[in-house]
């Protein structure tokens, strides 16, 4: 693959300090640490050659409100292992109320398809929090307890989410469109001493009642001594606390002083391929990470609004609720948020005016087919930043992006994940936007793509990696016996550095492309493709719906098997015509070698809860793994997609 050059299509603009809060921050400090950094790439230099000093002056840009102070920001560097802020005491939850100023405050927005808006002040939503704290400890739970939420994104979840925390309890979540099977496969691993729920919900105009499945949850945990029932949609929950009960009573503000790496939530991997991992993340570092990634790469700010639509068992989800640290607003959307039409998100925008609002580049491309000019016919003039997550965005995207929001619209794609819940690279106000690229490193992650020796590469495909330590690492994972599946995770191939399973390309530049998940890169003859370079190709073509690629090696070192699988849109049929003109596109736009040697239609392609594709299990069973063996299909958008590659596989064996 040659090095990526793509044109600037957005330049930082000339008051850029002055407007910004990292043009804040930069001048803060100049003025008050006697530190000038000219421009993005000296502030990045500096936030990964002196980590004490970047993380530190976060820190107090910031303002953290710690019960007791540090004894340093960094007491050990190695990773795994790095000890972040030693002696800190301190509480995520009281940094994501406010304080007594901003009480009339706009907190959240809430819109869903089961009931009518909600809208909280950071009042209302502190006296909540409040009352559901005390109503959790009359439940006997305290830190180190663990609480799960079978509950969806609405203001009631944050509500519970911050008491818990604010408890020191650790917080987990599963979406209610998760089965029981799936639930328990997360849940059970931590053990939790209150479960709290629905009984159903609206999706699109149907109801969907969840009672057996929490029946069925509530009996698989043992350990769970009371159930919570939050009142959403018809069906009540038996043998339950009600959420007025929980709320009872007279109560004031509290917060458990916590160590800086103290368990905040856990956030559960897909479980594609095995059980889910437990990631572990702490209240500092989730803090200080997003205290970072929400104000200086996003701008949020008092003011500001973010729309994102999450699950709450995505990542994102958490993300979005941390725009509450910096007092800005967030909207919280539950339903399907493609009903009843592609412009939904669009002009829920409109109605709910974000200044920053993400988007999944598959929803972005699917606009776009669609021909939608949501940015002519609506007023979309709050959005200052446009952000999009979860798979790259071809050249294509970007270039509608601007045609539909204008040129003066930031569009910020990142990478990161559920392992950091955040960001290794993303933009920024202060960086320009390449056409097709990812604008760089986020300060104070120092990722690189390494070959298969250990050798930083620019201009060619890599291993991305992390060679210095972050606060958002995770502590551990959950019942990981001598760290074993963490280090396995993330440390196996080169020690001491953190490994994230991307394949990433770095222009001279500093900007990036990432392809897809190393695991599943195509090996055609020696040269590696990324998947997602062959995705943006095939799926501009009307036809197709969607499509999913593997590549079979040769045993004996010849080109191996590259087999394409589309599911087509509508009626469509898989034909000679068809087939000739995917591969003719592929051919011209890319080269002879991403030319599938088989292209074959499948009904739907499998992907996970948050929309990835499974490619890697996919290939393990045309490879003559079992279904089972590979992928849990209740951790499946749609537990039925596999069924075609299983019978493909069987019908070659």
């Amino acid at each position: 693959m040659p090095p990526v050059i793509g044109d600037v299509l957005w330049t930082p603009p000339a008051d850029v300090r002055e407007t910004t809060e990292i043009g804040r921050y930069l001048n803060w400090l100049r003025d008050e640490r006697g530190r000038d950094l000219a421009d993005y790439d000296a502030l990045w230099r500096w936030s990964i050659e002196d980590l004490e000093g970047f993380w530190g002056s976060i820190w107090d840009f910031f303002g953290v409100r710690a019960h007791e102070p540090y004894e340093r920001v960094l007491g050990a560097r190695e990773m795994p292992g790095a000890e972040w802020f030693p002696g800190a005491r301190l509480n995520y939850a009281e940094h994501a109320l406010g304080t007594d100023e901003d009480s009339d405050r706009v907190a959240v927005v809430a819109r869903s398809q089961t009931r009518g808006p909600i809208e909280l002040t950071f009042g209302e939503l502190r006296e909540q929090v409040a009352l559901a704290r005390a109503g959790l400890r009359r439940l006997g739970v305290g830190p180190g307890d663990r609480v799960a939420a079978y509950l969806p994104n609405i203001p009631e979840t944050l509500v519970a989410f911050l008491a818990a925390t604010s408890l020191g309890a650790t917080w987990a979540a599963c979406a209610p469109e998760f089965g029981a099977r799936s639930v328990l496969a997360r849940f059970g691993q931590i053990e939790p001493k209150v479960l709290l729920a629905i009984g159903g919900y609206i999706y699109r105009d149907r109801a969907v009642d969840r009672r057996e499945q929490v029946a069925e949850i509530r009996g698989g945990l043992p350990t769970v001594e009371h159930v919570v029932h939050v009142p959403y949609g018809e069906n009540d929950l038996p043998d339950a606390v009600s959420w007025d009960d929980l709320l009872a009573g007279p109560a004031e503000p509290g917060f458990e002083p916590v160590p800086f790496d103290h368990p905040v939530y856990v956030l559960f991997s897909s479980g594609t391929t095995g059980l889910p991992k437990a990631i572990v993340h702490s209240h500092g570092g989730q803090l200080i990470e997003h205290l970072k990634g929400v104000g200086l790469g996003w701008d949020l700010k008092p003011g500001g609004r973010l729309l994102w639509f999450s699950t709450t068992a995505w990542m994102m989800w958490n993300a979005l609720v941390s725009a509450l640290l910096v007092r800005a607003s967030i909207v919280m959307i539950d339903g399907d948020p493609m009903w009843p039409d592609l412009s939904f998100q669009w002009r829920l925008a409109e109605e709910t005016r974000p200044t920053f609002m993400g988007v999944s580049p598959t929803f972005l491309m699917a606009c776009r087919k669609a021909g939608l000019r949501s940015g002519h016919d609506l007023d979309l003039s709050s959005i200052r930043a446009l952000g999009f997550a979860g798979s790259p965005l071809p050249s294509e995207g970007y270039h509608y992006v601007y045609e539909q929001l204008g040129p003066d619209v930031l569009c910020l794609n990142g990478s990161g994940g559920t392992d950091i819940c955040g960001a290794f690279v993303s933009g920024s106000f202060l960086q320009p936007v390449y056409d097709g690229e990812i604008s760089g490193c986020c300060l104070g992650a120092d990722v690189k793509a390494l070959d298969a020796d250990g050798s930083e590469v620019v201009g060619e495909l890599g291993e991305m990696v992390v060679t210095k330590p972050m606060p958002s690492m995770p502590v551990r994972f959950w019942n990981d016996a001598n760290d074993a599946r963490y280090l396995s995770s993330y440390f196996d191939l080169y020690p001491g550095v953190w490994r994230q399973g991307d394949w990433i390309l770095f222009t001279e530049r500093g900007s990036c492309v990432i392809t897809g998940r190393s695991d599943a890169t195509l090996n055609r003859g020696g040269v590696r493709i990324g998947t997602s370079e062959l995705y943006a190709v095939v799926e501009e073509l009307p036809e197709v719906a969607d499509s999913l690629v593997v590549h079979r090696e040769d045993d004996e070192g010849g080109a191996g098997e590259l087999i394409l699988f589309v599911a087509l849109a509508g009626e469509g049929e898989l034909d000679d015509e068809l087939r000739g003109r995917i591969a003719g596109a592929l051919r011209s736009e890319l080269s002879p070698r991403h030319v599938p040697d088989a292209i074959v239609a499948v009904p739907a392609v499998p992907r996970t809860m948050t929309g990835k594709k499974l490619e890697a299990p996919v290939k393990r069973i045309l490879l003559g793994a079992r279904a089972e063996e590979v992928a849990s299909t209740d951790a499946l958008l749609d537990p039925t997609a596999i069924e075609a590659f299983v019978a493909y596989a069987a019908a070659r064996a």
